[in-house]
């Protein structure tokens, strides 16, 4: 799930809302719970300073004596974390206490008047935190009352309090990753259809389909009209263009083919230069009307055509052609290679490569159909006299023509660089291993 995605944001957004929710109710259960162990520990301190209170007298002499014990053996361990105290407050002077507390006593608060319980912590012996329950208490038999205090160590409340917030913890952390799971799952599911389109506009652009098919969920399907819309408009846009191309050819080669006729009857040099001119007008419109068509369609939705059917029928077509000087045409390499473009633009450029090999060549004629990268590699090579290397640069330039003894308008090479320069391709001359020259032509494949 890469982070500029729209399931990456669905899902970090969730996961940040999901786990904020769940750590203000997790803290405020804690709290909660936390309270009630508090209140249950001054419950019980109230009922041990209960039980204190009522085994507490005082003798003849005017001193506190207890009938018992409260009842609690932690009362009689030193420092166990369990006092009790009681403070007459009538000369400020504890007049007893736990043995627990050993020779220390509880800092307790004054109180006041009141005669309500208290609870509230302070810091006991050997720097305890202690939990404190205190009540004034009016005796029989003295003119001023006593503060009874019980004091508990918080660590047992701190015991009661921990393992629930670490399982409390837990809990919320695996709900959190459980419900994590869920959301990943249905932002997965919710995005499906986008899968399906996405999917869909990939068949479109290798050519497997023509429109997007099936059905689509309520707020997708118009985006899937739209865009069967708009592939059927660009269909229509190039299909229109690739008319309009073949009406100027039309309208133009046919005077020019009528002039040139014309002017070949007549032996006289206006008649020649009309004839030169003419000539030279059918290259340029030749030239201008494929670059046209291949501009039209180089970059067409869907545009694939099969290499191996396209380069077998020019073989043969060529073969016949050259049949008066025996030109063999040989074809290696893989099947089934597939060029992302238009099946005229491929046989525009294979032919033209093709063709002008038969006829600089003595016999032989090699097609090689393969693979670089994601291109189509094609090689011409023949056994001709080949070109020296600083001759080839001009041979792609347009109407350069080498040989004015071979037929031939000098726009070839120059055309099929121009098309394969159109669909991000490239043309290559070099020395072939027949002896004469190797042209290699770069054009992209279609997916599989």
């Amino acid at each position: 799930m890469k982070t500029n995605s729209i399931a990456f944001r669905l899902v970090a957004g969730a996961a940040i809302w999901i786990g904020a929710a769940l750590a203000v109710s997790g803290y405020l259960l804690a709290a909660l719970f936390d309270d009630h162990v508090e209140r249950s520990f001054d419950r019980r301190m109230g009922v041990m300073l209960e039980s204190l209170i009522a085994v507490t007298e005082i003798d003849s002499s005017g001193k506190i004596i207890l009938r018992r014990g409260p009842g609690e053996p932690r009362f009689e361990q030193p420092f166990s974390g369990w006092y009790w105290q009681i403070r007459s407050r009538g000369d400020g002077e504890d007049s007893t206490r736990s043995k627990s507390l050993w020779d220390q006593s509880l800092a307790t608060r004054s109180g006041g008047g009141s005669a309500a319980s208290q609870s509230y912590d302070i810091a006991g012996p050997q720097n305890q935190a202690l939990r404190v329950v205190t009540r004034n208490i009016m005796l029989p038999g003295v003119d001023h009352d006593f503060q009874f205090a019980v004091a508990a160590d918080l660590a047992e409340h701190e015991l009661e309090t921990r393992p629930f917030n670490v399982l409390l913890g837990i809990s919320l952390s695996a709900l959190w990753l459980g419900l994590m799971i869920a959301v990943a799952l249905q932002v997965k599911f919710g995005l499906r259809p986008l899968d399906r389109l996405r999917a869909g506009l990939v068949e479109i652009r290798t050519g497997r389909a023509e429109r997007l098919d099936g059905d689509f969920a309520l707020e997708v399907a118009p985006l899937a009209n739209e865009l069967n819309a708009l592939v059927g408009q660009i269909g229509r846009v190039v299909e229109h263009a690739r008319t309009h191309v073949g009406n100027l050819a039309h309208a133009l080669k046919t005077p020019l083919s009528v002039i040139s006729n014309e002017a070949g009857r007549d032996q006289s040099p206006l008649a020649e230069t009309v004839r030169r001119q003419a000539e030279i007008m059918t290259r340029q419109v030749d030239h201008h009307l494929a670059r046209a068509r291949a501009a039209a369609t180089a970059n067409v939705i869907g545009a694939r055509s099969d290499v191996s059917p396209v380069v077998e029928d020019l073989r043969r077509t060529l073969v016949r052609i050259y049949a008066a000087r025996d030109i063999s045409i040989a074809v290696e390499g893989i099947d089934g290679a597939v060029f992302r473009g238009d099946r005229q633009d491929l046989e525009e450029m294979v032919g033209n490569v093709v063709d002008n090999a038969c006829k600089w060549a003595h016999k032989r004629v090699r097609i090689d159909i393969g693979r670089q990268g994601r291109n189509l590699r094609i090689v011409v090579e023949d056994d001709g006299d080949g070109l020296p290397e600083d001759q080839r640069r001009e041979a792609l330039r347009r109407g350069a023509r080498l040989d004015e003894s071979v037929p031939g308008s000098g726009l070839g090479l120059a055309i099929v660089q121009e098309i394969a320069g159109l669909y991000e391709g490239s043309l290559e001359l070099g020395e072939a291993s027949l002896g004469g020259l190797r042209v290699e032509l770069l054009i992209p494949e279609a997916e599989n």
